[in-house]
């Protein structure tokens, strides 16, 4: 399943940066893979338009996809923090900044 996901993975990137996220995902665990993957189909459920967002507006949104998935403890372990920050390293290396969920009602960009 990890080949898998790499490839997957890799082939959402912008098309002049697949080599190096695909260097980038051949070092994440399939755990890790899976977390990626997850805000990915989340993002492609919930978002009705992409639009591009700054390294802190992502980190905020990924924080709030960890916060809501199920199970997800109040307080974040080491494990989930490392999580979130592959993830945001993920996107902006692949040039996806544009995958984010949608912001909350009452939220600010």
């Amino acid at each position: 399943m990890r080949p898998a996901l790499v490839t997957a993975l890799a082939s959402c990137a912008d098309i002049s940066l697949q080599s190096k996220t695909r260097h980038f995902l051949l070092g994440l665990s399939a755990d890790e893979l899976e977390f990626i993957a997850e805000y990915l189909g989340s993002c492609i459920l919930e978002s009705t338009r992409q639009c591009r967002c700054s390294r802190a507006q992502l980190a905020r949104r990924i924080a709030e996809f960890q916060q809501a998935r199920p199970g997800c403890p109040r307080v974040r372990s080491s494990d989930q923090e490392h999580k979130m920050i592959l993830l945001l390293e993920f996107l902006c290396r692949s040039g996806m900044q544009q995958f984010s969920l949608p912001m909350r009602a009452g939220q600010t960009g």
